[in-house]
């Protein structure tokens, strides 16, 4: 009886079978793409560390269950690399350069994704279902080979199912031979994979769950010394806060990502606790001598020249675990939002001042801890203030919804970290024994641990994996609010820049618009809202409601004050960088969205702009007003139709952008009033609600697709700006086989860019990455670091570069600008004019003003319209001298001190660095 062949419809293969299937697919196909190749490579490259990690462990502490582990993954890393060479990869040089992979017109690209691959390579034609296993060395055919020994690329299901339906209508079609479709050929390409042990892959001992924990350690420890470099910058050097934290937001939402996908093999093994405990093997509170930092001279094979220790404890956060659990237990016990008597003995006396540099490890450690409980308690106290405070309704804490989209997000008392600070209240306000261990994730303790490192390094104090305790004396004039206070600048000490002072001025020119318009309520929404903003920027940024003796702020009677009022009853804010910076991070976007949704409901912006355009145009100011020049450049696609700066035929143009917003107005109103059934800022201000002004910030930006740089469409990525060029960086080139020139693909941005007057070579040119090495420093790593985690740091540097200019610099400054001060300069500049032109008696003041009843609802509007329609020339003198006497550049309104230009902080930049630099990295995985 003939051997009945088993049809594999799993899509999972043994080791058994790996190396022998890969000889059948070697002998099918002509050549295995390069990528395929490096990517197997990678794959052996790193189980061979993880498993030279746990033989290191087993060498320094004995035990049976890695050792057992270590000798499976073993085999199997024998049976991966025999494969690697049964494809061909002893032969493959690893060495070819992206761009020489691509001479070949018929090669694969090999700078397509993986993913593009994965569906377009060859391996998705080969053909084996006719194909009989005899032994190792599998003889078969192909039955969908081409006579030239290329395969033929087999169309997906969607592609057969739409021919089919096609065949299937109007008159009969005459069909072809239909092969017969078979079980396997629909698996999921995620469904694929090699299996060793069923038991192994379910438990913690599996090579895969810990390959998949050393992927996120790695993570992990690289992010966490990347954000360290940029808060330190914050405190030594200057950087704005809000671009650290925007920075901060992004490697935490790396995390988060990374993280998802990793464990999605492993659900149910996702949380902090597991992860610890599988890299501490269970004993975390011994963790001495279980990975080793070894140090290498430049050049990669050099000879070592320091092998330390690692601190495990440090590196992978557990201190900061411990101390986040132990407030969690401590707050449930007494149910009070007060520290027990035993944990109050231990942080009771935290000292601001403590010198670090004389301090000892453990010392240091026992400090942070302190303050890091201390900063817990405040966070939670404060954030449940209005609830706790006046619970007349007896509601249950433990089952209150504390997350920014629950009932009570209206109450906003810590500006900038409500998500982060609603999941910590949330677990504090459980019942004493509640499970909460599985809820915590890696990126909850990454995120607290950013929060604590702010602190640490304003003080001085950073970690190294490979150096332990880095000290440095503290900077001597840092203050964490030092940017919010400028933003708000509460004691009005800088006219036309505080967003406080700014409120109070808007609503006085509110009212003399009312009166001039005989209509008291003209302005009644727009004084409610200002006001709104007043008092939550006054009460929630960079002051907490625990610091009773500020004014402005709400008496909270029943909740404990500050843990810090020893030191500074606003210790919250006053001892932490980060929130300072997400917390001002947050008020930038919250000024932007309320202030072009100013701009949209008042007539003065659009007006204004257009006749300063046009008096520009025709002679009568002789040079641009810088304010006014610098906003139509911002704002061209607001302001003018398309963008283009008409140079002629103003009135037309003024009235064709006034029908156009016309006609999106209803939409937009109709999508607000939707919106504002919650409470969520973020969706009910967004800027695509508005008629005219419905450009997004850079900040607005990142926040609308949750600061994961990957999920942003090409279509909201701004031109020739740092997100264009990491963007551009990624897209694909391919070969062209006439003029064998690298072509990028006809991406969305690609076309954008190519319609705003950039070539293909310029285009490539701004998206150029190259390598460079850093060959005088010494590595850390054997090896230089991979790729993944130099694509990290570039990024980041990328999207950095991208905040930047957002918010500090001068290439599209959108959050920098205090837009409620500019419609103060607006409405004093028409209140210029209209003082000049009544002196004069000028006639198209009078028409509009005092005659005809056609512009009663919106005079400044028929003032301009009228002007730049009649020409008259003493009404356009008289304006023009109006902006004259107002001659205010940009700077006027902005926040900071200075806005220096964009190209000195790009300077300052070496991307090139960035992908080859030799990485004081972390311990050998």
């Amino acid at each position: 009886m003939a051997k009945v062949e088993q049809v594999n419809t799993t899509g999972q293969i043994t080791v058994a079978n790996l190396v022998v299937l890969s000889r059948l697919i070697a002998k099918h196909i002509k050549t295995v793409p390069p990528p395929i190749l490096r990517l197997f490579r990678s794959v052996i490259d790193a189980r061979t560390a993880a498993r030279e990690t746990f033989q290191q462990i087993v060498a320094e502490n004995p035990n049976p269950e890695i050792e057992r582990s270590n000798v499976s993954h073993g085999y199997f890393i024998d049976a991966l690399t025999e494969a690697f060479h049964a494809l061909g990869g002893e032969s493959w040089n690893p060495n070819c350069t992206m761009d020489d992979a691509a001479i070949d017109a018929n090669a694969p690209n090999p700078k397509d994704s993986l993913d593009r691959l994965l569906l377009t390579n060859q391996f998705t034609a080969l053909d084996l279902g006719n194909t009989a296993d005899t032994d190792e060395r599998a003889e078969g055919s192909d039955d969908e080979a081409t006579s030239d020994g290329q395969p033929r690329k087999r169309p997906d299901l969607v592609q057969r199912r739409r021919r089919q339906a096609r065949l299937g209508k109007g008159k009969k079609a005459k069909r072809a031979g239909k092969r017969k479709e078979r079980p396997q050929d629909d698996i999921p390409l995620e469904r694929y994979r090699i299996i060793d042990d069923v038991q192994a892959a379910t438990t913690l001992a599996s090579p895969e769950y810990m390959m998949a924990v050393c992927t996120i350690m790695l993570e992990w420890v690289d992010l966490r010394m990347y954000l360290q470099d940029v808060w330190r910058e914050c405190a030594y050097d200057g950087l704005n806060t809000a671009v650290a934290a925007a920075v901060s937001h992004i490697a935490v939402t790396m995390i988060q990502r990374s993280a998802a996908e990793i464990f999605v093999d492993f659900p149910g093994y996702d949380f902090y606790e597991l992860i610890m405990i599988t890299i501490t093997r269970g004993k975390p509170e011994r963790t001495e001598g279980l990975f080793k930092h070894t140090v290498h001279a430049p050049g990669g094979e050099g000879k070592t020249v320091q092998a330390i220790f690692a601190d495990i404890k440090e590196d992978v956060m557990i201190h900061t675990y411990h101390d986040l659990i132990d407030f969690i237990e401590d707050a449930q016990k007494t149910r009070s939002n007060r520290p027990t008597k035993r944990m109050l003995g231990e942080i009771r006396d935290w000292d601001p001042n403590f010198n670090l540099e004389q301090a000892t490890d453990e010392e240091r450690i026992r400090w942070r801890r302190c303050y890091t409980i201390n900063w817990l308690y405040d966070l939670v106290n404060a954030f449940s203030s209005f609830l706790v405070n006046d619970n007349t309704e007896g509601y249950v804490l433990e089952n209150i919804n504390w997350s920014p989209t629950g009932p009570w997000a209206k109450y906003r008392r810590v500006l900038g970290l409500n998500e982060f600070a609603g999941f910590v209240t949330s677990l504090a306000m459980q019942k004493p024994g509640t499970k909460i261990l599985g809820r915590i994730l890696p990126h909850h303790v990454f995120q607290l641990q950013c929060i604590v490192d702010s602190l640490m390094v304003s003080r001085g104090w950073s970690h190294s994996p490979s150096k332990g305790h880095k000290l440095k004396p503290p900077p001597p004039n840092f203050r964490p609010r030092r940017d919010i206070d400028l933003f708000l600048d509460r004691e009005h000490e800088r006219t036309g820049r505080g967003f406080l002072e700014a409120v109070a001025v808007l609503k006085d020119h509110c009212i003399t618009d009312s009166m001039l318009h005989q209509d008291p309520g003209r302005h009644g929404q727009t004084g409610m809202m200002l006001d709104h903003f007043r008092r939550e920027f006054a009460q929630c940024l960079g002051t907490s409601s625990l610091s009773k003796d500020r004014p402005g702020i709400p008496i909270v009677t029943d909740i404990p004050p500050s843990r810090f009022s020893n030191t500074d009853a606003n210790g919250l804010w006053e001892y932490s960088p980060f929130l300072c910076g997400t917390g001002l991070m947050e008020a930038l976007e919250f000024a932007y969205l309320y202030g072009v949704y100013l701009w949209d409901r008042f007539p003065e912006p659009l007006t204004i702009l257009h006749l300063h355009n046009m008096l520009v145009k025709k002679g009568y100011l002789k040079t641009p007003v810088g304010l006014f020049d610098a906003l139509a450049q911002l704002f061209a696609q607001a302001i003018f139709i398309d963008g283009r700066v008409p140079s002629s035929n103003f009135t037309n143009a003024y009235n064709a952008r006034m029908r156009a917003g016309s006609s999106a107005g209803k939409k937009g109103r109709d999508a607000r009033r939707n919106a504002q059934q919650g409470y969520d800022y973020h969706s009910t201000m967004a800027v695509e609600h508005n008629q005219f002004f419905n450009i997004q910030s850079g900040l607005c930006l990142l926040r609308r697709h949750k600061w994961n740089l990957h999920t942003i469409p090409d279509a909201e990525i701004p031109l020739r700006s740092p997100l264009f060029i990491a963007r551009i960086s990624q897209t694909n080139r391919t070969l062209d086989p006439k003029t064998q020139q690298l072509r990028l693909d006809d991406t969305e941005l690609v076309r954008r860019a190519r319609a705003d007057g950039l070539s293909d070579d310029e285009i490539m040119a701004m998206g150029a990455r190259k390598g460079g090495t850093s060959a005088g420093r010494t590595s850390t790593r054997r090896f230089k670091r991979p790729d993944e985690a130099a694509g990290r740091h570039r990024l980041l540097a990328y999207a950095k570069a991208h905040v930047m200019g957002d918010v500090a610099c001068s290439q599209r400054p959108l959050s920098s600008l205090n837009y409620v001060a500019v419609a103060c300069s607006m409405m004093m500049l028409f209140e210029s004019m209209e003082e000049k032109l009544c002196e004069r008696r000028n006639a198209v003041y009078v028409q509009v003003y005092e005659t005809t009843d056609t512009w009663a609802a919106s005079k400044r509007v028929g003032l301009v319209h009228e002007a730049m329609a009649g020409g008259d020339e003493e009404c356009l003198e008289l304006m023009a001298e109006a902006f004259e006497e107002m001659r205010i550049s940009f700077m006027v309104h902005v926040y900071w001190e200075k806005l220096p230009p964009f190209e000195e902080y790009v300077a300052t930049l070496n991307y090139e660095e960035l992908e080859g630099v030799e990485w004081d990295g972390c311990p050998i995985m």
